[in-house]
């Protein structure tokens, strides 16, 4: 009999894994305690910009014509219960407020309501991104006959649902004797990936746990490391795009995310690393992650540096009553996210500095203007630039890349380009009249 799947919590790791696994073949139910979140997916509406995600939704949720009906959405704990043999759980861990520490409420809110449901045999499945030792802990709260495993994520937004149907590796951590029977239906729900080449790594608990805050540690470091490179170029005189170029053709270095400047941001690298930190100090190994401060600090000096570079285009001076175009509010490309966005952090110092600015995102503008709704927003590109003295670029999207750089010179005050994330052709913008200038290239 086919395994029978529920998803608990519906944001973009549980919607996408949601449609991902009724895309496998399987029957899945989603279960939300928002009520208008669930009414949203159960239309085939996600919500938030995720390419690809609505269009796989529409594909399986029940009630469409030509949908396989195999993707439902609930807010009943009980019929989950009744529903599921295997239950993922991925709910949202945030960082705690005025700490570094990884809130594990929601985690701790989904157990402890699926402890009172789940049936003997089936099997609970962790998917959040948790400190160290939780598993552990939660295995406990299960009743007798209820299997743990961990199975974290790896899915980049942008890019979740060819993360979730594709991914790189699948890594399923497991515990005493209850591993093999996990491991086994685990097998049973990735076989069509695993059939297609990812990698199946079957750990312990601890493991599997440190497998992804580990992993996004490294990330955060390689971003990092290449912007405290732009740093000493800037004050050097040095190029850190030709720089990057040259040291990523070791093999060992690899070119990928070595691309400088304002930082990364968003809702995990920042808060992971963080809570990482805060884990390690409570096991008595923080001198372990201590780097990670430093790490954390150059990607947040990155934001302030931008500031500078702007105040400096501008003369030195004060923002007051200047005109600032910012093209970016989310935190990567191909998203609607804003948390912890450096173009929002970068907009809103020159704002409080007295900036006039006015910010164009393709996806990110609702979200943008609900967290700094005192900034200026505009409808495109065009009409975010008319009548600035110098606009910025801080979100890479392909449509910035392909702007018209002679329309938008013919639209400012003053042709002034400073490029946050060294995605732009320089030389074609230089070509239009626009002084270019990008973070840690003071001399290309």
């Amino acid at each position: 009999m086919a395994l029978k799947i529920t998803v608990i919590g519906t944001g973009y790791l549980g919607a996408t894994h949601a449609a991902a696994m009724a895309e496998m073949g399987f029957e899945v139910l989603g279960l939300d305690v928002v009520p208008e979140k669930v009414e949203l997916l159960a239309s085939g509406r996600v919500p938030m910009f995720e390419p690809g995600l609505e269009e796989l939704l529409r594909k399986h949720v029940a009630g469409f014509e030509g949908s396989t009906g195999r993707l439902r959405f609930t807010t009943s704990w009980e019929e989950v219960g009744a529903f599921g043999d295997v239950h993922f759980v991925c709910v949202n861990t945030p960082q705690k407020h005025g700490e570094y520490g990884c809130d594990m409420s929601y985690v701790d809110a989904a157990f402890a309501s699926l402890s009172a449901v789940a049936r003997a045999g089936s099997l609970v499945v962790g998917k959040s991104t948790v400190p160290v030792g939780s598993a552990e802990r939660l295995v406990g709260v299960l009743p007798e006959g209820v299997r743990l495993a961990w199975n974290p994520e790896f899915l980049r937004e942008g890019f979740a649902v060819q993360d979730t149907l594709r991914p790189d590796r699948i890594v399923v951590g497991v515990h005493g004797e209850d591993g093999g029977r996990a491991e086994k239906l685990l097998r049973e729900v990735y076989a069509i990936p695993v059939a297609e080449g990812s990698p199946f790594v079957v750990t312990d608990f601890p493991t599997a746990e440190l497998v992804k805050t580990a992993a996004n540690s490294f990330l955060a470091t390689k971003i990092s490391f290449i912007n405290a490179m732009a740093e000493i170029c800037e004050a050097a005189g040095g190029d850190v795009v030709k720089l990057a170029e040259a040291i990523g053709h070791d093999e060992r270095i690899g070119n990928k995310f070595l691309r400088a400047g304002v930082g990364f941001g968003g809702g995990c690298l920042p808060k992971d690393i963080r809570a990482f930190m805060a884990r390690a100090g409570e096991l008595g190994v923080d001198q372990a992650l201590t780097f990670l401060r430093e790490i954390d600090s150059i990607n947040m000096r990155r934001r302030g540096q931008m500031v500078e570079m702007a105040r400096e285009a501008l003369g030195g001076d004060s923002f007051l009553g200047r005109r600032v175009a910012v093209l970016g509010a989310t935190f990567k490309p191909d998203s609607d996210d804003v948390r912890d966005s450096p173009a929002l952090n970068v907009a809103g110092q020159i704002q409080l500095q007295g900036g006039q600015v006015t910010v164009y995102d393709p996806k990110g503008m609702e979200n943008a203007r609900r967290l700094f709704p005192t900034l200026g927003y505009a409808d495109t590109a065009l009409e975010a630039v008319r009548g600035a003295d110098v606009v910025l670029h801080l979100t890479e999207w392909r449509e910035f890349r392909e702007l018209d750089p002679a329309e938008l010179a013919a639209a400012v005050s003053s042709p002034v380009l400073l490029d946050g994330r060294n995605a732009l052709d320089g030389e074609r913008w230089r070509a239009a009249g626009w002084t270019y200038r990008a973070m840690g290239r003071p001399r290309a």
